[in-house]
C-alpha cells in the first residue's frame, strides 16, 4: 500500500494488517502508531503490540524495549532506500511507477 508522502501512515495500518494473519504475533511500531483503534485491533486478533506509549499519555503501557530495538532493521532499510533521490523526493506522479522503482531499488540493495 502506497500512501501520500505528506500524510501520516496510521490510517493504513489496520487495512495493511488485515491482509496477513497476525494471530500470536508481536507487532513492532514507533510511538506514532499508539492509537486506541490500532491497539484494540491488535488485542482483538491476539497480537501483542510492542508500541511504546506516547510521552504525554496519562497511562504508560509496558513495552519490551529489547524487542523494540529490532525496529532499527526496518529503519535502516528506509535510510538505504532514501539514498535513491527519486524515492526520497517522490518524483513519480503515478503510484505504479513509484512502486516499480521502489522494487528496483530494493533489489539493488539486496544484491549489494
Amino acid at each position: 500500500m502506497i500512501s501520500e508522502g505528506q500524510k501520516n501512515d496510521i490510517p493504513y495500518a489496520i487495512p495493511l494488517l488485515k491482509q496477513i494473519n497476525i494471530q500470536g504475533s508481536k507487532i513492532l511500531a514507533d510511538r506514532g502508531y499508539n492509537s486506541n483503534e490500532l491497539l484494540g485491533y491488535l488485542y482483538a486478533n491476539n497480537a501483542e503490540p510492542t508500541i511504546p506509549s506516547k510521552k504525554n499519555a496519562k497511562t504508560q503501557r509496558s513495552c519490551d524495549w529489547w524487542l523494540y530495538k529490532e525496529r532499527h532493521l526496518v529503519e535502516k532499510l528506509f535510510l538505504k532506500l532514501k539514498d535513491y533521490r527519486r524515492i526520497a523526493t517522490r518524483y513519480d506522479k503515478l503510484a505504479c511507477t513509484y512502486l516499480g522503482f521502489l522494487c528496483l531499488a530494493s533489489i539493488l540493495i539486496w544484491l549489494k
